[in-house]
């Protein structure tokens, strides 16, 4: 009997600790990024995620003009965005995991450097060289995402808004994961919509646990018991006489507005010809349209519509700098929109298709360091497939 009780308190004992421990908050290693200030080189206990061949983020201050005093402790964590669309991201794993239907509560301080004076990667690997420094200074965000692996960015968790402060800021967040992460990512990402990449900073210092919180109920709606006002009776005004009637006006005949795709001409296309799709602009790095582009996505759907024997192949294109298989997902998802928006407008799918190209056909082979040659390979054609008009 006795040894029976001491099995039934020790289980009650395990079940409490554990019910104990799903409160606790999930604290992180070095929460407040200390270490050796040093460039290229993240605070310790954080794993560099980001692109191949870009420096890793920094443990500031005192490095490319960066003298912001510290919120806490000695040291802090710079990240930048660069204008060759790469960005910097830190992770690390999670003492406990985050647990999808929950709900979290999350803060850190955020700030922004006045001065990033940065080396291009070119000028870094030549030292000596005159260097030509470059000023990552406009406004970022800071997304929050949950994985199971370092850089794993398998949940959107959070985002800031953009970060235009120069002092530090406490900024929170809530997490309600729909799925369960082991892994947390911080990435400093551009604003968007932008329709090309820019230098910029955040800093980020002093991070808190993140704590466990009741999800959210809504509260049941009211029952107004206010008795309605009497409404006062107010004087008869006799009403003026109607004034005789005018004219109606000449309707004006506002002018169409010039063509988008001007070769995009039925009498002058043939089979295998391509247009560049122009005025067509995605968010950075995804594959949603912004709002400028739907009048040339209307132009091309009405002349569809119009030709109903012309068949045509909608190809995206990147530029050169990600790897191949980034290119070929994001010009084939790209791609794969305008062709889900043309059916949404109803034009039959048999007479679509899409493909993705990647970086296999740029229009200029070395666009590394040209933001102009970027933006002429980063492009979605349109190619007539057949015509039996």
């Amino acid at each position: 009997m006795r040894f029976t009780i001491i099995i039934t308190l020790s289980l009650m004992m395990f079940c409490l600790d554990g019910l104990f421990a799903q409160d606790e908050p999930i604290v992180l290693e070095n929460p407040s990024f200390e270490d050796m200030p040093r460039h290229s080189r993240q605070p310790r206990g954080w794993y560099d995620c980001g692109f191949p061949g870009e420096s890793a983020p920094d443990t500031q201050p005192g490095f490319f003009d960066v003298t912001q005093l510290p919120q806490d402790g000695d040291s802090y964590l710079g990240l930048v965005v660069r204008d060759n669309e790469t960005w910097e991201m830190v992770a690390q794993r999670l003492s406990r995991p985050l647990e999808a239907g929950k709900c979290y509560e999350f803060s850190v301080y955020l700030s922004r450097s006045e001065l990033y004076l940065s080396p291009g990667k070119d000028d870094l690997a030549s030292p000596g060289a005159p260097q030509n420094m470059k000023n990552h200074t406009t406004p970022v965000k800071l997304r929050i995402w949950g994985g199971s692996g370092y850089c794993n960015k398998a949940e959107l968790l959070a985002e800031s808004s953009l970060i235009i402060n120069t002092r530090w800021l406490e900024y929170n967040f809530k997490f309600e994961p729909k799925n369960t992460h082991t892994y947390i990512l911080f990435e400093a990402f551009y604003k968007t919509p932008t329709l090309f990449p820019y230098n910029g900073n955040i800093l980020m210092d002093n991070a808190s646990p993140i704590y466990p919180v009741d999800c959210d109920v809504e509260n049941p709606t009211l029952a107004d018991n206010t008795p309605p006002k009497k409404e006062e009776e107010k004087p008869v005004v006799e009403a003026p006489p109607p004034p005789p009637p005018t004219p109606n006006p000449e309707p004006v005949v506002s002018e169409k507005p010039p063509k988008i795709l001007q070769d995009l001409d039925r009498k002058n296309l043939k089979t295998g010809q391509t247009i560049r799709l122009e005025k067509l602009y995605f968010a950075m790095d995804e594959s949603t349209f912004t709002p400028d582009s739907y009048e040339v996505l209307d132009e091309l759907y009405e002349f569809l519509k119009d030709n109903q024997d012309v068949r045509v192949e909608i190809g995206g294109h990147t530029n050169t700098i990600p790897d191949t298989d980034y290119c070929d997902r994001l010009s084939t998802a790209r791609a794969k929109a305008v062709v889900d928006y043309l059916i949404s407008k109803g034009i039959d799918s048999s007479r679509l298709e899409y493909k993705g190209y990647g970086k296999r056909q740029p229009i200029i082979r070395n666009d590394k360091y040209n933001l102009e040659a970027r933006k002429k390979n980063q492009r979605v054609e349109i190619r007539i497939l057949s015509m039996d008009g």
